[in-house]
């Protein structure tokens, strides 16, 4: 995450979003009423999914917007993880929407339906092509932000659910088989389900102000008790700000004899920690006579802790 680097424009990336919310609006009214004239539970399913990506394009949209707001009082680290709060409800919607398409495909492979199979195919063949542009739209910005790469795979998953209604609609006029629509439906539910599951851990661990996944938390502790001048670190917290931002805050305990060069040693403390990538350091100083009794390596005891321990 910490190594992404944005290149596209701001103003730019918000005009092909709002291009792209517009062509899914479109799209999903005419496969609803497709999907109720055709009687193609996979198409309806596949216009929900095409309502879910417009709306995680909406979210994306306004978290964009936001996430450029400059640091306050309110919020000291800034906006930014405004995007990763989108990328949460989005995910979750796709998890949502991945379970109700697998109780209606289960329930429509025990009670089949007749299916309209040139209808199916037609209005799947036009959503694939705005699937793909609307994918193409979103697809370089998809790289540097969690928060617009789940509304681009919200699209690529939308792309390949068109492909599985065209081919369930093919099968249908040629063999009549209609129950290949369910499981068409049961295998699009499937992915969507699989992909969200997959793309979801990140950001909760991101929103837990989890430990960076590239990072590797005893190595950047070795690195900095190998700091000439520092006897020992604890109360050791690392996480990340946001996609692009990775900080430290640590207690460092300077050895006797070098408390008068304790500036230089924190100064060397910081540039060992920009080696892992480390962008925000907070660090206070100790000297070893009067270092903090109640050591851990990493966090701390909160008040919560405390008072369990003292019961025991």
């Amino acid at each position: 995450m910490a190594g992404h680097h944005h290149h596209v424009d701001p103003s730019a990336g918000d005009r092909r979003i709002a291009a792209a919310v517009g062509v899914n609006l479109l799209l999903t009214v005419a496969q609803i009423v497709g999907g109720i004239l055709s009687g193609s539970l996979a198409l309806i399913a596949d216009a929900i999914h095409n309502l879910s990506d417009a709306l995680a394009l909406v979210i994306a949209f306004g978290a964009r917007k936001i996430a450029r707001r400059p640091a306050d009082k309110a919020m000291t680290f800034g906006y930014a993880r405004a995007e990763v709060v989108a990328a949460l409800i989005n995910y979750t919607t796709l998890i949502v929407i991945g379970v109700w398409l697998v109780y209606e495909g289960v329930s429509r492979l025990i009670s089949p339906e007749g299916v309209d199979g040139w209808l199916v195919i037609w209005i799947a063949a036009i959503a694939l092509v705005i699937d793909l542009i609307t994918a193409a739209l979103t697809y370089a910005m998809s790289k540097d932000s969690m928060n617009i790469r789940a509304a681009f795979l919200h699209n690529v998953s939308d792309a390949l659910g068109s492909v599985g209604v065209i081919v369930a609609g093919v099968l249908i006029l040629t063999f009549g088989w209609t129950w290949v629509d369910p499981v068409v439906t049961l295998a699009i539910a499937g992915y969507i389900l699989w992909q969200s599951l997959t793309e979801i851990g990140p950001v909760i661990r991101l929103l837990m102000l989890g430990s960076p996944v590239e990072s590797d938390a005893d190595a950047i502790v070795a690195d900095m008790r190998a700091v000439d001048g520092v006897q020992d670190v604890h109360h050791v917290h690392l996480w990340m700000i946001d996609e692009g931002r990775n900080a430290v805050d640590a207690h460092v305990v300077v050895t006797e004899g070098d408390w008068d060069r304790a500036d230089a040693v924190k100064d060397a403390v910081r540039l060992a920690l920009k080696g892992h990538d480390i962008s925000h350091a907070t660090l206070e100083i100790e000297c070893s006579r009067h270092a903090c009794h109640d050591r851990q390596l990493f966090g701390e005891k909160t008040a919560v802790h405390a008072a369990h321990n003292h019961s025991h």
